[in-house]
């Protein structure tokens, strides 16, 4: 392995640290090595916390180094104030003469401005050093930016005949297609991003509290799609253990593209990423307007017979994984 690409993929396994803590910022790596030797390292902080470049440098114990070694950083360093000062003048500040990026910000408060910075304080520095993984990596934060709507995951789970619920049933509770093991990688995958969306029937049916209970880490905005106003606060998704987003028909048309304009509304809230949850109806939507990134589908191990069916969709299958006896299939929307 080049010795760049080595400290960038060090930069990257360092930066997933972040994940769920870091929103609406971007959860970056960075790594500072003098003599071919890590004598630093760090990871964006919580929001409105330090920068992993600032992390990085302050880990450092001997500071006299650092005007003879390199900064490896996964996304081009800031050069705007925000909650904190740019990190690309405490580059320059600190006398770091080597800065290796993995790929560019395309924030427009950046977008080319820090490393512009860098190199006219005589910076050497080189760019697009595992890009490709850098910007996978950074999918949420670059999904926001350019594509101007949150980073869109469709989650559900089927039985082996290709049902997500029974036509009817008894209790106001879901009704389980998968393990508990499955169970609460969905916590866990909760806890990783900033919302989830349901629909109404998915609230009256389920009741659901949408929140981590069976993983470590903070429950998400809940998103829930009400059309006519017909929910009321004694549902479960409206208790005071996460904050609850209601989108109805004044909030945007329902007559027009639903899933196109819930995307611009979630953008105008500052969320940068939404798990989808919602039942059939909901789950279609995005998929008939394409407008969702990732799928991650579970097949359990039961049969229903009948009922109502999975999502009908095509994606790229990317990787397949038993879970005891459910399977988990992730696609993307390439």
């Amino acid at each position: 392995m080049k010795i760049h690409e080595k400290y960038i993929n060090r930069c990257l396994q360092i930066a997933k640290n972040g994940l769920g803590t870091t929103r609406p910022n971007p959860m970056v790596g960075a790594v500072i090595v003098y003599n071919k030797k890590i004598i630093g390292e760090g990871f964006t902080s919580p929001y409105g916390q330090a920068h992993a470049e600032v992390n990085a440098i302050n880990s450092v114990k001997d500071k006299s180094l650092l005007s003879k070694s390199t900064i490896y950083v996964t996304l081009e360093p800031c050069s705007h104030y925000g909650k904190t000062p740019p990190c690309s003048d405490l580059i320059i500040e600190n006398k770091i003469p080597n800065v290796v990026i993995g790929c560019i910000d395309d924030n427009p408060e950046v977008a080319g401005k820090g490393i512009q910075k860098l190199r006219d304080a005589g910076c050497s520095v080189i760019v697009g050093v595992l890009e490709k993984d850098c910007k996978k990596h950074l999918k949420r934060f670059f999904s926001f930016h350019n594509k101007k709507r949150p980073y869109i995951i469709l989650k559900w789970a089927e039985t082996k005949d290709g049902f997500i619920a029974p036509q009817t049933k008894d209790e106001q509770k879901p009704v389980w297609i998968t393990n508990i093991y499955s169970r609460q990688l969905v916590h866990k995958w909760r806890a990783e991003e900033q919302a989830i969306l349901v629909g109404t029937n998915t609230v009256i049916e389920d009741n659901p509290s949408l929140t981590v209970r069976d993983w470590c880490g903070n429950n998400p905005s809940r998103i829930v799609l009400d059309r006519n106003s017909k929910l009321d606060t004694s549902f479960s998704v409206f208790n005071t253990q996460a904050e609850t987003i209601t989108i109805t028909e004044k909030d945007i048309d329902f007559e027009k593209p639903i899933a196109y304009q819930i995307g611009s509304f979630l953008h105008s809230n500052s969320i940068n990423s939404v798990i989808i949850e919602g039942g059939s109806k909901t789950l279609q939507t995005f998929i008939e307007e394409d407008i969702w990134d990732e799928a991650r589908v579970f097949i359990g191990n039961s049969e229903f017979k009948s009922g109502i069916k999975a999502p009908d969709f095509e994606g790229n299958l990317i990787s397949e994984t038993k879970i005891k006896k459910d399977t988990l299939r992730i696609y993307t929307n390439d």
